[in-house]
């Protein structure tokens, strides 16, 4: 069965608003673990995951870093309007580069209460402590974001200072509360580094000093990727069938060192923690793949697409796929892949590269749990059920699980 044919009402489950944990535990590797494997189910927390690791597993992290993207800006007659940065518009390289724009960016955003923001005028927001004016100016409307000119006044100050100073914490929807500043620390990873998330890669919160060294003392490796999450990965599927959803496109850099530690562990088990982090890994396969047999790669646009993994005839091998996107950094001259991926993991997909998924638990009809089912099958079913039955907390700030592959 093709993808594009699965009905996302199959997909669905009684989430109680009760279950959705609106705080983080005091303790980060406080949070419960339930562990899946060849059918069955354990259950421990975070600070005891290495015991369930292998020795010689690989595993992934993503090192995005949450930026302050929600502006709140105010009209001159004093009605508020905010402003949430998505992603940067297409005149500018990727995200790294618009992030150290100085001056002046234009940016892809939602705006609330947009139908109050008149044509020509612009709204100012007062940044005193920091010394600055931020500005923002209307450029053009689609059918799904906007696009504004945010200016700013302080000339040497680059745009990730800017939002680090004006903007808040984009906290999920489903939330339904403003960031405190317990939220300041707790909605980061603390392995975050490069900046440009509107959402934190939620399954790396539960992650310590203590926990990392427990697995590097098991002789457990790490790499880490970077995965830049949108806020299309709260995008509900409103279509009847997948055929009709509009997956999001999500910025990924990956380096030479990252792409040769996966090549070094061909033989061991990989274990990617989080959904964005398996997103990477296995885009990382299907780019190899087509660079191996001579096809197109749009790397300055979007490098895989909806359907490629399932529409691509003859896959190559793990190897032969990351020996060939060694080979075009090598003629490109540079020691880091940037691109951007759209790839839709669903049941009917085929894992190229990771064995393991450390993930939190996803919301009802998601495309994230359509991805664990592809991982484990209608066992997601079970494993949901069990999490439910024993008091499991979900969504953004809630548990985890360790998933194997089937």
């Amino acid at each position: 069965m093709h993808p594009k044919t699965l009905r996302i009402e199959d997909f669905t489950y009684d989430l109680p608003e009760g279950r959705i944990a609106q705080y983080p535990l005091q303790q980060r590797d406080a949070s419960k673990l339930l562990i899946y494997k060849d059918g069955g189910i354990a259950e421990d927390t975070y600070a005891q995951l290495a015991d369930h690791i292998p020795e010689g597993t690989l595993m992934v992290f993503n090192q995005t870093k949450v930026v302050h993207a929600r502006l709140p800006f105010a009209k001159p007659t004093g009605g508020a309007i905010e402003i949430f940065c998505l992603e940067p518009h297409s005149s500018h390289a990727d995200i790294q580069t618009a992030m150290l724009q100085k001056g002046q960016v234009w940016w892809n955003c939602l705006v609330g209460s947009a139908k109050k923001w008149k044509d020509g005028i612009t709204l100012e927001l007062s940044c005193p402590e920091a010394g600055f004016v931020l500005s923002a100016t209307m450029v053009n409307k689609s059918d799904s974001y906007y696009t504004i000119q945010l200016d700013w006044d302080k000339s040497e100050m680059t745009f990730a200072e800017v939002l680090h100073h004006a903007g808040k914490v984009p906290l999920p929807p489903y939330l339904n509360r403003l960031a405190d500043v317990k939220d300041e620390e707790r909605y980061q990873t603390i392995f975050a580094k490069d900046e440009g998330s509107v959402a934190a890669p939620t399954a790396g919160l539960h992650f310590t000093d203590k926990v990392m060294q427990a697995l590097k003392m098991k002789k457990v490796d790490s790499a880490f990727v970077t995965l830049h999450v949108g806020a299309g990965t709260f995008k509900p599927v409103k279509s009847d069938t997948m055929q009709e959803h509009d997956m999001h496109a999500e910025w990924i850099e990956v380096s030479k060192d990252a792409i040769l530690k996966l090549l070094q562990h061909g033989n061991n088990k990989i274990v990617s923690v989080g959904t964005t982090s398996l997103r990477t890994l296995e885009s990382l396969y299907w780019i190899g793949c087509k660079l191996h047999k001579g096809l197109s790669v749009d790397m300055e646009g979007i490098a895989i697409d909806q359907w490629d993994a399932y529409e691509l005839s003859d896959p190559c091998t793990r190897i032969e796929a990351l020996t060939a996107l060694l080979h075009y950094l090598s003629s490109k001259h540079t020691d880091k892949l940037v691109t951007r991926t759209r790839i839709l993991i669903a049941p009917g997909y085929t894992f190229r590269v990771i064995d393991g998924l450390v993930t939190n638990f996803h919301q009802p009809q998601s495309t994230l749990l359509l991805l664990v089912s592809a991982l484990i099958g209608q066992n997601w079913r079970k494993v949901y059920g069990y999490a439910m039955a024993n008091d499991f907390r979900f969504l953004s700030y809630g548990d985890g699980s360790l998933l194997w592959k089937e």
